[in-house]
């Protein structure tokens, strides 16, 4: 398939970002809205943790599926397929009136949003050039950066107008007219029909990239300090913020603003400063090996120092966010690693790592907080000590990551 043109990409960016928005404002609004709820429906740590990581459960589920689905249909077919479950999701979510609705709406929520940033990179990367596609990969990500700070101070200003059913309502209209650009914008997807032997090929080109040296290199540092990122930032940021920093849940509100407000231009940053580091020879797997133990230092700081910096918890955590996002620059270098007619396999692999590692994650920092509880910590001392045990597995991630460089450097890159 051709490049677009200018024009022409420009505005099926557009029409994939305003989706994205979207999808990044319904993954994250959970944690604007966490003391609401758990007062209403009187959730535990650990049932707050499993209502937010179910989101990621059903985002990564059909993750495989969706990469075949891709490299055969195409990303405005399968974009606009799974926008339709997330409708139902917000509907579901807005009538729900028990935990068990609540988890099962956001359940078919995840897996309607699943598609929203494979979607558009699988595109990019028979629609764009491999300097463009870091670009967008960074301002996609910005975009969602952008949905996540609408979910804190406007969710919040919303509520007490609205009420927060009302807000998912809205959201799935709002998920009718981003399905209407898509519909309007992207082109069809031109590729052969599907033949008897197809099926077999698939399941060995998802192993070819599962065994692939550069894949396995980058699982462990996908799993936990990735998905550890998205974890924190949209859910348990607001937790700590609270019961260790001792905000009102609006100043914690106004923190997480100003976190997801960080992170819009981080990857503003990085989608402007991407192709030039690319042009120098500083690749992605070079800024990973030297930003990730910033981002482990930062979040050390803030687990030994607890309460004793309860003003600066908002700041600590935006410093981790930031500091963590240059692992995202992995998500380009997977795609390009295989050939294009790849890309949408390889790309919803490391995403399901990325998603796993979130649900997982999220759920754990829950029970290891009820746990410790349990065995007679203190609040503020049980949180250090579930995320303490999440920055171990964040360093094995990282030094797995570093020393198997020397026998994983085979990933071949085709332009």
């Amino acid at each position: 398939m051709s490049l677009l043109t200018r024009r022409t990409g420009v505005l099926v960016f557009l029409a994939f970002a305003f989706a994205y928005f979207f999808s990044a404002l319904i993954r994250a609004i959970t944690a604007t809205l966490s003391p609401v709820l758990t007062v209403e429906f009187s959730l535990s740590a650990s049932d707050l943790g499993l209502l937010a990581g179910g989101f990621f459960l059903g985002f990564a589920v059909p993750q495989l599926a969706l990469g075949t689905w891709l490299d055969r249909y195409g990303p405005k077919r399968v974009i606009l397929s799974f926008l339709s479950v997330a409708v139902l999701g917000c509907i579901a979510f807005s009538a729900a009136g028990s935990f068990t609705g609540l988890l099962a709406a956001r359940i078919l929520c995840g897996m309607g949003v699943g598609a929203c940033l494979m979607a558009p990179l699988t595109g990019y990367r028979r629609w764009f050039s491999p300097p463009i596609q870091i670009r967008t990969n960074s301002w996609m990500l910005m975009t969602g950066s952008l949905g996540m700070v609408a979910s804190t101070l406007p969710v919040q200003w919303l509520m007490p107008l609205v009420g927060w059913r009302p807000l998912f309502t809205g959201l799935a209209l709002l998920v009718l007219l981003a399905m209407a650009l898509i519909a309007w914008q992207v082109p069809a997807w031109h590729t052969h029909s599907a033949q008897p032997g197809d099926w077999k090929k698939v399941e060995a080109s998802y192993a070819k990239v599962m065994r692939h040296p550069y894949f396995l290199r980058l699982t462990p540092l996908g799993f936990f300090s990735y998905g550890g990122l998205v974890a924190i930032q949209t859910l348990w940021a607001t937790p700590w913020m609270i019961r260790v920093g001792g905000y009102t849940p609006v100043q914690a509100t106004t923190g997480l603003f100003w976190i997801n407000v960080t992170m819009l231009c981080t990857f503003w940053t990085w989608g402007m400063i991407g192709p030039w580091l690319a042009r120098r020879g500083l690749n992605a797997d070079y800024l990973i090996q030297r930003g990730v133990p910033v981002s482990l230092v930062i979040l050390a700081l803030l687990i030994v120092a607890g309460d004793s910096l309860a003003p600066w918890s908002a700041t600590l955590l935006a410093l981790f966010c930031m500091t963590t996002s240059v692992i995202s620059l992995a998500q380009p270098s997977v795609a390009m690693a295989f050939p294009s007619e790849l890309a949408g396999r390889a790309l919803s692999a490391f995403n399901l790592v990325i998603f796993a590692g979130v649900f997982v994650v999220q759920w754990s920092i829950g029970l290891l907080v009820d746990g410790f509880r349990s065995a007679g910590l203190s609040e503020v001392r049980s949180f250090q000590a579930a995320f303490g045990v999440f920055l171990c597995c964040s360093i094995a991630s990282y030094v797995y990551f570093v020393m198997t460089k020397s026998h994983n450097a085979s990933a071949f890159h085709h332009e």
